[in-house]
């Protein structure tokens, strides 16, 4: 494995202690409103003060969004993230050329599917190299990508299979809470099944992980129940806190991981938001979406945890009723950037 780039003189360190990280920012599919995210994102003033970004994906496409967002930059092509350099006003992308010049904005394209899938494909391999610290991932459309041949439902199923790893968790975040799911994508019921002490210990594990590397050195967790009021001492439910979350907990603290619970779910966000707990584990997905959604779904950035590197993603779609129009809000890009450079790999100074 090459080592992680290392900042020159002139690169100043973030207020975390450490180097600027390398981001490696995906353009996702080019005929919804990555591009145009992208662009003014990565000239946002606060981008360069977090990282380092290169784009991974076509510097045409990236011209025509900057012309359509009337911005005046530079977009260069480079070999490499360690042949990029680092100024106001210039984005540096690893230019693929995958896409023709007359790709209609807005329109559902095997050929746009086929080269999203590559640009994670080559961020993928990049991370395993380390020559980045963390992916941050304009939207894709599964729907293109399956046309392309691609048959995987997200980024998080894809960058797991690239990067060669069994098992990761989604996570949350806001500036109000951060939220970690032992389960997200399957039925209720198949979720109460699939829940074991395996799988939260490990869960939590991650997540303990990320808030470390994120700067937090004893990140307190809190764990949510998985009935009504955490199952009120075997008043709802049929036991599943003490059989499935218990003994979960019991070897994280004897590890020293300062995991609360169970707790009922109903308080646990609210005690979150206050800053009583650093993360909150939710047991399935709308246990944990429909919180953080109330709270900051603004600002809400999706992360995967449990790859090489942390993965960031925006919170909306391709949107394709409004590619190409110069409409699209970059809020959210801007937002993910900084939390894939809070939770990266990058190293300390020396």
């Amino acid at each position: 494995m090459n080592a992680a780039p290392t900042a020159t003189p002139a690169e100043q360190s973030g207020s975390n202690g450490r180097v600027l990280p390398v981001i490696a920012v995906t353009m996702g599919d080019g005929a919804g409103i990555g591009p145009e995210v992208i662009v003014p994102a990565l000239l946002h003033p606060e981008t360069l003060r977090d990282c380092r970004p290169v784009v991974v994906g076509d510097a045409e496409r990236l011209r025509q969004a900057a012309r359509i967002l009337g911005v005046d930059c530079t977009v260069v092509a480079v070999a490499d993230p360690a042949r990029a350099e680092f100024s106001p006003g210039r984005i540096n992308v690893i230019d693929l050329g995958l896409l023709p010049a007359d790709l209609p904005w807005g329109e559902l394209s095997a050929r746009a599917g086929d080269a999203a899938y590559h640009y994670i494909r080559v961020a993928a391999d990049l991370a395993l190299r380390g020559d980045v610290h963390g992916i941050c991932t304009a939207p894709l459309n599964k729907e293109a990508l399956h046309a392309a041949g691609h048959r995987f439902p997200g980024h998080t199923e894809l960058l797991a299979h690239l990067t060669g790893v069994d098992e990761v968790s989604m996570m949350l975040s806001t500036p109000k809470v951060k939220v970690i799911h032992v389960t997200t994508h399957v039925g209720l019921l198949d979720a109460v099944q699939r829940i074991e002490p395996g799988l939260v210990e490990r869960t939590v594990r991650r997540g303990h992980e990320a808030m470390v590397r994120a700067g937090v050195a004893d990140p307190v967790i809190g764990v949510c129940g998985i009935n009504p009021h955490a199952g009120e001492n075997g008043l709802f439910g049929y036991g599943e806190e003490e059989a499935k979350i218990v003994p979960a907990l019991r070897a994280l603290r004897a590890d020293g991981i300062d995991a609360r619970g169970p707790l009922p779910a109903d308080t646990a966000f609210f005690l979150a938001s206050r800053g009583d707990y650093d993360l909150i584990v939710a047991m399935y997905h709308d246990q944990g979406h429909g919180p953080v959604k109330v709270l900051g779904i603004e600002t809400g950035v999706n992360l995967t945890v449990g790859l090489p590197v942390i993965r960031t993603s925006v919170d909306h779609g391709t949107a394709f009723d409004i590619a190409g129009t110069g409409r699209a809000d970059a809020g959210s890009m801007v937002e993910a950037l900084r939390q894939a450079a809070e939770m990266s790999t990058a190293p300390a100074v020396r």
